[in-house]
């Protein structure tokens, strides 16, 4: 996706709850202007990519401890050149939480926007995929976190900031699950 389609689609949304509303008009407005958007190199401010992992009966979500952050996360990080957001997504589920995953629809389902700071003064315009795996034992790649598993949609609320909780919610709705 390009960042003028991004603009369109979260444009049209309608957002979770006022943290997502925040991050649309914050996207809207400094996204465009961005010389490289997807590069964590051209500009502090940049856009990311995370998966909301849902196990393939809809029951729980796979979430890691962060190694620096210590909060538990939704897998994502930053676009490697060349990569789409979609790709990035399941690229950093892959290595995060180790377990076989796909996404929710051929070309990703984007479902939510969370801007937040990131490390090194950055700010994090981080696009949300629903992306959807078996409940396998977790293997995360070397030099991620350990600290990684599937949880009940209530524990997972429970444990999230406010951010993860917005996207976790829209995850449920869209799956006709809340």
């Amino acid at each position: 996706m390009t960042v003028e389609e991004l603009v369109r689609w979260l444009e049209a949304r309608v957002p979770v709850d006022e943290r997502e509303r925040e991050s649309i008009d914050t996207f809207v407005r400094t996204a465009p202007g961005l010389v490289d958007p997807f590069s964590e190199h051209a500009d502090p401010v940049h856009i990311t990519a995370s998966a909301i992992l849902v196990s393939d009966a809809g029951d729980k979500v796979a979430l890691h401890l962060h190694k620096r952050l210590n909060m538990w996360l939704q897998p994502g990080g930053h676009i490697e050149a060349g990569e789409s957001p979609a790709d990035g997504a399941l690229r950093e589920a892959v290595e995060e939480i180790g377990v076989p995953v796909r996404h929710q629809e051929p070309d990703g389902l984007l479902m939510h926007l969370d801007v937040h700071p990131g490390p090194k003064g950055h700010t994090h315009l981080d696009l949300r995929y629903l992306v959807r795996a078996p409940e396998v034992i977790p293997q995360p790649a070397d030099g991620e976190s350990t600290q990684v598993g599937w949880f009940g949609w209530a524990e997972a609320e429970s444990m999230a900031d406010a951010g993860l909780v917005g996207a976790l919610r829209a995850a449920k709705a869209l799956l006709g699950l809340g």
